[in-house]
């Protein structure tokens, strides 16, 4: 018996626009699917009912894959693959596997010589790199900044050093409820000349993509939506 596939399945990073950000093949490709490997089962299923491409969603196996499955359990779901089931992650948000826990069941399916097919769709993260006029040639994203003030500060301090060393843009993405809080971290404790960009609700109604010197957005403080969000810099030397 041969092998299944293992699809890599992007999703929309803003509610609604389906249509106007993922490829039509994409939808082609979501009905060859055995089972889904999912982050959060309720909102795939919301996802998957918006596109009106199954007759019941209800019938659908999704699986769930989170940073809090074990790793015997994503073996599991490739074993299925290797006897022949076309298996999908399928994204919380933009693209599988990045800054998302796919990733594990992706080397996993390496590992057992299943071909791993990435279909295209946004990633805010690409996205933002895009528009910040930033060093697109050299950059690192790094998740989540620490929580913790002190934490924080300290790594945006040690990430600004990397960056006017290696001419390296620095990414990171926020929830929306800590948006003001490290906006403000970063006019603190980074230099005034240092270029920071923010990227707010990408591809969604209330889009917003800005870029200037720090010395700029002290002088006049905007408004952050709370919304997903990116934020890039790049020290200036």
């Amino acid at each position: 018996m041969s092998k299944g596939v293992l699809y890599l399945i992007p999703t929309t990073i803003a509610d609604g626009n389906a249509p106007e950000v993922l490829p039509p093949q994409i939808q082609n490709h979501l009905t060859e699917v055995d089972f889904f490997m999912v982050e959060n089962i309720r909102t795939t299923r919301r996802f998957l009912s918006s596109l009106k491409i199954f007759k019941s969603i209800e019938y659908l196996e999704l699986k769930e894959l989170n940073k809090d499955t074990p790793d015997s359990e994503i073996q599991s779901f490739i074993k299925e693959i290797l006897i022949g089931k076309t298996g999908a992650i399928l994204s919380e948000s933009g693209c599988p596997g990045i800054a998302d826990p796919g990733s594990r069941a992706v080397l996993l399916a390496h590992k057992s010589d299943i071909k791993v097919i990435p279909l295209v769709g946004p990633s805010s993260i690409v996205l933002a790199l895009m528009a910040s006029g930033l060093n697109g040639q050299q950059f690192a994203f790094h998740g989540y900044l620490p929580i913790n003030s002190n934490e924080c500060a300290k790594k945006i301090i040690e990430l600004e050093k990397e960056s006017a060393l290696k001419n390296q843009t620095q990414l990171f993405i926020e929830t929306p409820y800590r948006n003001e809080r490290i906006f403000l971290q970063l006019l603190k404790n980074l230099k005034t000349t240092t270029l920071l960009s923010i990227a707010c609700d990408l591809t969604g109604p209330s889009e917003q993509i800005h870029t200037q010197s720090v010395a700029q957005w002290k002088a006049k403080k905007p408004v952050l939506e709370k919304s997903p969000m990116v934020f890039s810099f790049l020290a200036q030397t």
